[in-house]
């Protein structure tokens, strides 16, 4: 723990901790509280809410870029205004649009996303030096899963208790106050030498954008992969069992795992590459379908896999915080989250076509394979890199 006990004690890192903890709620409820007002509140079925969730998907991976480059020309406050009025504004007005409204309304609303998880990244580069990058990319790991816990619970309860209409109002309400805290804490995105440092010129992206910056990329969009390929063969394979109702009992030891996983990968000052962590993650996950049994069996055989997955998505942010210049570092962190998106709308629907047409085991296969996959191309990448130019010696 002597390493968190140093990146705690460095300022502004445990208000930052907080902020961003806080600001992903919205976030990680938006997806839940869409669906849920398509489905229910307006009556058109999952069918329709997954097709309006994926417009916003595609507006969010088509905006973080856009958003990181903001930052990088005008400053993390200018950003902050634009994203944080436009998507409250989207929850306020899109809750008394018609089916089709609401689907332009998805997409526009998803390019103006305030990209908590990019900024929380952005400032972990400039407040933390190098050396305590991976612990605090960690417990910036840990702290996303801890999020997910509460996010979706707390809009399934007011789309319940109450009506979504007024789960969209709480959410419109919640995204202008995580954007006042996140505007008037204005946490730091480069240091002060990197202030000083810039020039305000662009800087062109085939000067960061490197075939290892692409492996990056690519695995954080597998990692993501696994994961929502993994959520929907654990639904899968609880309602084949008639266990529907331990999916939260099972989806908690999940992220629990998880989250001790990337505290105990904070804590090493030695760890494996991220091909490494990539290609483990996808090989434990595969025969987690052969588990079948009760519930409490599937979430054992979800112990191997489900720790890997906090340190591999934080291993994702310190590759990307070392090699993307300061100048690009907030662009470079929005083609992460876009990476990140891809990857979730990708596993998601992959999976479940699989899980419809054989058995939720083979859907655990694909998401395992997929992600070994991607550790391969990664892989030919890096060494494409290395064939092509010198590099220093970081772990892959």
């Amino acid at each position: 723990m002597r390493l968190y006990r140093q990146m705690f004690a460095l300022p502004g890192v445990r208000t930052l901790m907080v902020l961003i903890f806080f600001a992903r709620i919205p976030a990680t409820a938006a997806g839940m509280v869409l669906t849920l007002h398509v489905a229910v509140g307006l009556e058109h079925g999952y069918g329709a809410a997954g097709l309006a969730g994926a417009a916003a998907t595609i507006g969010i991976a088509l905006g973080a870029p856009v958003m990181g480059r903001v930052v990088d020309r005008y400053g993390l406050r200018s950003m902050v205004l634009v994203t944080t009025l436009g998507e409250a504004a989207f929850w306020l007005f899109a809750r008394f649009l018609p089916y089709p409204g609401l689907l332009v309304a998805s997409f526009v609303g998803g390019l103006l996303v305030l990209p908590a998880q990019s900024i929380g990244r952005q400032a972990i580069a400039a407040l933390v030096p190098a050396d305590l990058r991976r612990t605090a990319y960690s417990m910036d790991s840990i702290s996303t899963e801890l999020s997910f816990m509460v996010g979706p619970a707390l809009a399934v309860l007011l789309a319940t208790q109450f009506d979504t209409r007024t789960a969209m109002l709480a959410m419109g309400f919640g995204v202008l106050t995580v954007g006042a805290a996140v505007f008037l804490v204005n946490p730091a995105v480069r240091t002060a030498d990197e202030q000083a440092e810039a020039t305000g010129e662009r800087l062109p992206r085939r000067v960061w954008l490197t075939p290892r910056m692409i492996a990056v990329l690519v695995i954080g969009a597998g990692a993501v992969f696994i994961l929502a390929g993994s959520e929907v063969a654990i639904v899968a394979q609880l309602r084949e069992n008639g266990e529907l109702s331990y999916t939260g009992v099972v989806v908690i030891v999940w992220s629990a795992i998880s989250a001790i996983g990337g505290l105990v990968y904070g804590a090493l000052s030695r760890t494996p590459g991220q091909v490494t962590l990539m290609a483990w993650l996808g090989l434990l996950t595969v025969p987690i379908g052969l588990a079948g049994g009760e519930w409490w069996v599937l979430a054992l055989a979800l112990l191997p896999a489900s720790a890997l997955c906090a340190p591999t998505i934080a291993a994702t942010g310190e590759q990307v915080s070392r090699l993307a210049p300061a100048a690009a570092r907030g662009e470079a962190m929005g083609m992460q989250s876009s990476a990140f998106t891809i990857g979730a709308a990708a596993g998601a629907p992959l999976v479940g076509f699989v899980v419809d047409h054989s058995s939720p085991g083979w859907g655990f296969a694909l998401a395992g394979v997929g992600g070994v996959l991607v550790a391969a191309v990664a892989a030919v990448l890096i060494a494409r890199q290395r064939q092509v130019e010198p590099v220093p010696a970081v772990p892959v």
